[in-house]
């Protein structure tokens, strides 16, 4: 699969180093942006008060399959793009193409262990139905179990529940955490 990825930080370039890993054709575009014409699917992973430069800086993104993956969370509460629900549904609007809200309730730093953890960790996602099959093919890849949880009309509750997970980890007190959502069968 050829894969562009815009950002290169600790999602986008982790995701990137491991989906190459997998045998993927991974291109990586920063700040300067570039072309997503020969994209398969394109990742978009940066903070979420520069997704509209992000996407305006990048050619070829007309219809393509997009995982977003930023979040509104951080120092400041953003709100999403004025008129959109959510973060995702903007880009949808930007983009023209299948989009899901994915890769954003994962912490970047545990991306690696994934493959290796005891019980593969999910990858909750929510989107269109054209890109299921890229979430759960790029959530395997990695070492973890692509979880949908409905249309990409829930992707606003998606970037809440990100604050949620957040101040679970805080509260916690133990560091970064992979989580697992299974039938009883499976635990």
């Amino acid at each position: 699969m050829k894969i562009t990825t815009i950002g290169r930080g600790t999602i986008g370039g982790t995701l990137a180093r491991l989906w190459t890993s997998a045998g993927h054709e991974v291109t990586e575009l920063g700040r300067d942006g570039g072309d997503a014409t020969d994209a398969d699917v394109v990742l978009l992973a940066v903070p979420d008060e520069v997704v509209p430069d992000a996407l305006a800086s990048v050619t070829g993104l007309h219809g393509k399959v997009v995982l977003d993956a930023t979040n509104r969370v951080g120092a400041v509460d953003h709100p999403a793009p004025a008129g959109y629900a959510s973060i995702a549904e903007y880009v949808k609007a930007q983009t023209g193409g299948p989009t899901a809200k994915a890769f954003n309730l994962n912490f970047g730093n545990l991306l690696d262990q994934a493959a290796t953890a005891s019980s593969r960790p999910n990858n909750i996602w929510v989107g269109d139905e054209g890109a299921r099959a890229a979430v759960e093919r790029l959530s395997r890849d990695i070492g973890m179990e692509p979880l949908n949880g409905g249309p990409l009309e829930n992707a606003a509750i998606e970037e809440e529940f990100a604050k949620m997970l957040v101040a679970m980890v805080r509260d916690a007190g133990d560091g970064l955490v992979f989580y697992r959502f299974a039938a009883p069968q499976n635990f």
